[in-house]
């Protein structure tokens, strides 16, 4: 059985649900989004969780218990609502060393809301002790 080694205190609810990955190689993570993500009284959701959704998808395809983001390159497309539910896939395309790089796409339905790329790094133990 698969099991999810990193970020393991992460709230579901403002980063998104694992529904399926691959060590190593890809991540799919939904997110429903809601109400208290509104960035203004239309339902606007703040980019910061479009953000932390596509964060997170990539931390899970690497799924080493140290690994943290180093860098990332995102594009927003389009806006997202309240109630919408997106789904971020992560795919990893090269590893150089502890360096690994994942490209995210984050779509609503067949609409890519969000794409970037991230470069994630597996220190040898936690990056709060080194």
């Amino acid at each position: 059985m698969k099991k999810i080694k990193t970020h393991k205190l992460i709230k579901e609810e403002f980063s998104g649900k694992v529904t399926e990955f691959e060590e190593g190689v890809y991540a799919k993570v939904i997110l429903r989004t809601r109400e208290i993500m509104s960035a203004d009284e239309r339902g606007l959701v703040h980019g910061g969780f479009i953000f932390s959704l596509a964060d997170y998808a990539a931390m899970v395809c690497v799924n080493k218990p140290t690994v943290v983001l180093k860098e990332a390159c995102i594009k927003f497309k389009r806006p997202v609502k309240t109630g919408d539910v997106l789904e971020a896939y992560a795919e990893k395309v090269k590893q150089e060393g502890k360096y690994h790089t994942i490209d995210v796409k984050v779509k609503r339905g067949d609409t890519i809301i969000a794409e970037g790329k991230f470069i994630a790094v597996v220190p040898p133990k936690h990056v709060l002790d080194i």
